[in-house]
């Protein structure tokens, strides 16, 4: 009798939380356990022995993953099931790569050392992320306030020019400083366009998709209604001649031209904004002598002039020596020289762990990247309204664009950019982006399952 009665009782109790929640606890117990596997790996490979350290490394972010569990199993039952252990993944994979950096760091008798700020900032991250979720419980709140968001996104766009807070880090101006604690604002404003991108374009959906007059046989919008698209052209271009960064020039712009062509169904847009793009890197090249080097370095990275030269294409050439000794299987983690390369826990970490893991092992992570964002497209297709369809496929967007430019740039596709990949690379600003974008997915996607329910 009884064992008939425990029979019914477990799928009684299986239903009682959704099976997205069983299954992310399921992944996430996996990943805690690959996770402390790499970071094994790494002290026995490095240091011949395993010592309570990698406690240290290992025991805050696990908890803190689960905590972020927890409040989306209490608030967001129904969000998407795979997007935390993913990044939780990703994030534990680069705090484990950054703690071997250290570890040769410290057998060269070097102090630069960053796996341990890189532990508290991710679970910080994902604190935060958790926040997001509880405070966000309906998407359609952030509607509400597209030119308050606009604007929020402007003004930390502009703090680095700032005199006395901005900073300038290897050629760059992206950050702020008060005090030791430096804030890079430009990952927070991503979020912001997005949020403004989204309200904006729903609201003049009609306008931008409504033809306008026929020049050279192609139907173009009126001149009021390209007045955003040129809008942005120009803010692009100022945040690449004031910060002095392309990556994220680009990547801003390219926001807008995804989403205004998801919105309006016009390729025009997205043809016009190419041309204006390359035309404007092109011409950017030849006016500023940063922007001409980075290309330069990127055309020619074995040029003796190139290699030699200040901010040239030393780190590139080391970084692709690097993979290329990693060849199809890799080192092994904590068996390769990540360390000969520069800025290898932050910029160049994706050389870094495609030296220790291989081919195979760049493979994986992109392959856990693509996953991340077809959920985040998948998420945007479920959504019925608008606004909500146009900010999941922004957000998702964002972080598939930004894996592309690193990726290519490290690979030597591309040229260099600066932007880091995201949850790998060491910095509290990126991972507090992108932990809030996945708490934003989350809730999206926890609203567009129950409108569908309803």
């Amino acid at each position: 009798m009884s064992n008939v009665s425990l029979t019914q009782a477990i799928p009684m109790l299986l239903k009682a939380v959704p099976r997205s929640r069983n299954f992310e606890a399921v992944l996430l117990f996996w990943v805690a356990g690959i996770h402390a596997f790499a970071l094994a790996q790494i002290q026995l490979a490095v240091s011949q022995r395993m010592s309570w350290d990698m406690l240290y490394y290992w025991a805050p972010p696990t908890i803190s993953a689960w905590i972020f569990h927890y409040v989306l199993r209490k608030y967001v039952l129904n969000a998407d099931g795979l997007l935390l252990p993913l990044a939780f993944l990703l994030n534990g994979l680069g705090i484990a790569m950054i703690y071997r950096l250290d570890l040769a760091e410290i057998t060269r008798g070097g102090q630069d050392l960053f796996a341990e700020r890189q532990v508290w900032l991710s679970c910080f991250a994902m604190l935060i992320a958790a926040v997001v979720v509880r405070l966000v419980r309906n998407p359609l709140v952030l509607r509400r306030f597209p030119y308050l968001a606009g604007a929020a996104a402007v003004v930390l766009l502009l703090l680095p020019a700032a005199p006395v807070i901005g900073r300038t880090f290897n050629g760059a101006t992206l950050w702020i400083a008060i005090g030791d604690l430096s804030f890079q604002p430009g990952e927070i404003a991503k979020i912001l366009l997005a949020i403004f991108f989204a309200g904006y374009l729903v609201s003049r959906k009609g306008p931008l998709s409504e033809i306008g007059s026929r020049v050279l046989g192609m139907k173009i919008p009126s001149a009021k209604d390209l007045g955003p698209i040129l809008l942005f052209w120009v803010a692009s271009i100022a945040v690449l001649v004031i910060q002095r960064d392309l990556g994220t020039s680009i990547l801003y712009f390219g926001l807008f031209l995804v989403m205004i062509y998801t919105a309006t169904g016009r390729g025009f847009y997205v043809g016009i904004g190419l041309v204006m793009m390359v035309t404007g890197a092109l011409v950017a090249s030849r006016l500023f002598g940063y922007v001409g080097a980075r290309f330069d370095a990127w055309l020619a990275p074995f040029a003796t002039e190139n290699y030699t030269a200040q901010g040239g294409s030393y780190q590139l050439v080391q970084g692709l020596f690097g993979m290329a000794h990693g060849d199809v299987i890799g080192a092994g983690l904590g068996s390769g020289f990540p360390q000969l390369i520069p800025l290898a826990e932050s910029d160049f970490i994706f050389a870094a762990l495609g030296e220790e893991l291989g081919l195979a092992g760049i493979f994986a992570i992109l392959a856990i990247y693509l996953l991340i964002v077809y959920r985040g497209l998948r998420i945007a297709n479920t959504h019925q309204d608008d606004f909500s369809k146009l900010l999941a496929l922004g957000l998702s967007f964002v972080l598939g664009l930004q894996v592309f430019i690193v990726a290519g740039g490290v690979m030597g596709l591309l040229p260099l950019t600066g932007l880091t990949t995201p949850f790998l690379a060491a910095g509290g600003s990126a991972l507090l982006a992108n932990w809030s974008i996945i708490a934003l997915l989350l809730v999206l996607s926890d609203s567009s399952l129950k409108r569908v329910k309803e």
